[in-house]
């Protein structure tokens, strides 16, 4: 991938020509084809992943039933950031729900990359904190659907479970 075409993604539009030639040795491109398990749930969390291309479902599964599709992800978004978060483990299961294109970075190329430059570095970590923040804010209908799948509720509490008001949260 040229500049160009990184800097089409979310989190490199911000990027200069020399920043984008300094992270490529830290980073790899690589195809995956439809139903490839990218990652399972469990797995060792080495890698986080930025999609080019393609749409990768994430499915978690509880310990007391069957798997979820939690959410799905689409070009120019995060996964596998549990590897970029320190977390030992993928809380989730990453597969391709079609032929994909992906850039891998490993957790460890992060501190590789603030030593050699800590100004592209911090615009790195800014930017794909800002594309994972903003995916957590995108999930919450996303996981009071899966809780309230199979539920008889009546009109009036789906009406509110669906307002975006905050004072018609509630958290446990």
């Amino acid at each position: 991938m040229d500049h160009q075409e990184l800097a089409a993604l979310p989190i490199f539009n911000s990027f200069k020509p020399y920043q984008t030639q300094l992270i490529k040795p830290f980073i790899e491109f690589c195809s995956f084809p439809a139903n490839m398990v990218i990652f399972h749930q469990g797995d060792r969390a080495d890698n986080f992943y930025i999609l080019a291309t393609g749409e990768i479902a994430l499915h978690f599964k509880p310990y007391d039933g069957p798997s979820l599709v939690m959410t799905k992800i689409t070009s120019g978004d995060v996964f596998g950031w549990s590897a970029a978060l320190g977390r030992s483990k993928y809380s989730a299961t990453a597969i391709a729900a079609n032929d994909i294109k992906v850039i891998r970075m490993q957790a460890s190329n992060l501190q590789k990359l603030c030593a050699i430059d800590p100004e592209t570095a911090a615009l790195f970590l800014d930017r794909l904190v800002g594309v994972i923040s903003g995916k957590l804010r995108g999930s919450h209908q996303e996981i009071l659907n899966l809780f309230s799948n199979g539920m008889n509720l009546n009109s009036d509490c789906k009406r509110r479970m669906n307002l975006n008001g905050s004072e018609n949260r509630i958290y446990a």
